[in-house]
C-alpha cells in the first residue's frame, strides 16, 4: 500500500489482504487498487476485501486497474464471492504507455515480461516550485504579501517605483518530486529500467537466488541479483525485494547478500514494513 497525503493506493490484492490490513492498521479508505497481472496470488484477495468494505458500510465507488483481461476476470471473481455488492466497483484495463493523471502526481504504466499480459506502475510526483529566497526578495525591495506569492509561482512582479522583478532572480529552479516504481512479477527488462530511471524507490520481485537463475528464466521471474542489476542500471536510490520464493521466506539472507553485492542500498520486504520516501532537495 502506498499512502500519499489523503490518497491510499493498493498494489495487488493477494489472498488474505484484508486480514493483513487489519493486523497492521492499514487504512481501509482505499481510493484505487492496481493489479500488475492476473495470476491467482495477485488478485484472489479482492473477494474478501470487497466483502469487508461492504460490511464496514462503504458507499464510495472502488476503482480497479489492471492489464488486458481484467474487466472480465475481476467481474467473475466478485460475482462468485460477493453475494450483495453494496457499492460500485469500477474496473479499467490499462496498456503500457498509458498515463493516469492524479492530483499532484501521475501513474505511468509500463510493460513487463511475465508471459501473460503484465504491467508495472511508476508513481511520479509533479515538479515542486523552486525554493523562494526571502532575503533576496527584501534586498530587491519586494514587500511581503501577494507579490511574494506571484514570484513563488514564477510570475514577474512590478514594484511601486516602476521596476520589474523577474521570478528567477528570487526563486530557484523547480525541484523534482518523488518517484516510486513497482515492477510486479517480471524478468529483468529494459522497460523497468527506463521506468525506474532515477527513482527514489524501486520495489522489484526477487523470487529466486542465483543458484536457480535458470528456473527464474523458465518461469519469467527474477533473481535477487538480477533485481539489483536493474536497480543499479536505473540509478535508483533504494531497492526493496519482494515476491520471494517460500524457501527463502524464513531466512532471506542469501537473497539480500546476493543483491547487496551489486546494489548496496537494498532491503528485503517483510510483512508490516513501512518505508518513508523523503523529498530530495
Amino acid at each position: 500500500m502506498v499512502t500519499r497525503g489523503a490518497d491510499a493506493l493498493l498494489f495487488e490484492c493477494g489472498e488474505g489482504t484484508q486480514r493483513q490490513m487489519l493486523r497492521y492498521g492499514a487504512t481501509f479508505a482505499l481510493n484505487e487498487i492496481y493489479f500488475t497481472h492476473f495470476h491467482a496470488d495477485h488478485f484472489l484477495g479482492i473477494i474478501g476485501l470487497v466483502r469487508t468494505l461492504g460490511l464496514q458500510g462503504r458507499t464510495d465507488p472502488l476503482r480497479l486497474f489492471g492489464p488486458r483481461g481484467g474487466r472480465k476476470l475481476l467481474a467473475q471473481a466478485l460475482a462468485l464471492g460477493v453475494e450483495r455488492q453494496v457499492f460500485e466497483v469500477e474496473v479499467a484495463e490499462v496498456e503500457p504507455g498509458q498515463v493516469l493523471a492524479r492530483e499532484g502526481y501521475e501513474l505511468r504504466v509500463f510493460g513487463v515480461e511475465h508471459g501473460a499480459p503484465a504491467v508495472g506502475y511508476a508513481l511520479v510526483e509533479q515538479q515542486r516550485l523552486g525554493r523562494f529566497d526571502p532575503d533576496r526578495a527584501r534586498e530587491l525591495g519586494v514587500p511581503e504579501g501577494p507579490l511574494w506569492g506571484k514570484l513563488q509561482r514564477g510570475q514577474p512582479v512590478r514594484l511601486d517605483d516602476g521596476r520589474e522583478v523577474a521570478a528567477e532572480t528570487i526563486v530557484g529552479p523547480p525541484r523534482s518530486g518523488r518517484t516510486l516504481v513497482y515492477s510486479g512479477d517480471t524478468r529483468p527488462c529494459a522497460a523497468t529500467i527506463e521506468a525506474a530511471r532515477g527513482a527514489d524507490l524501486l520495489v522489484h520481485e526477487a523470487t529466486f537466488a542465483e543458484e536457480e537463475r535458470d528456473r527464474a528464466r523458465e518461469t519469467d521471474h527474477a533473481t535477487a541479483q538480477e533485481a539489483a542489476e536493474v536497480a543499479r542500471m536505473a540509478g535508483v536510490r533504494r531497492l526493496v525485494l519482494t515476491h520471494l520464493s517460500a524457501r527463502y521466506s524464513r531466512d532471506p539472507s542469501t537473497l539480500l547478500d546476493e543483491a547487496r553485492a551489486v546494489f548496496p542500498e537494498t532491503v528485503v520486504a517483510k510483512d508490516g514494513m513501512e518505508i518513508e520516501v523523503p523529498l530530495q532537495d
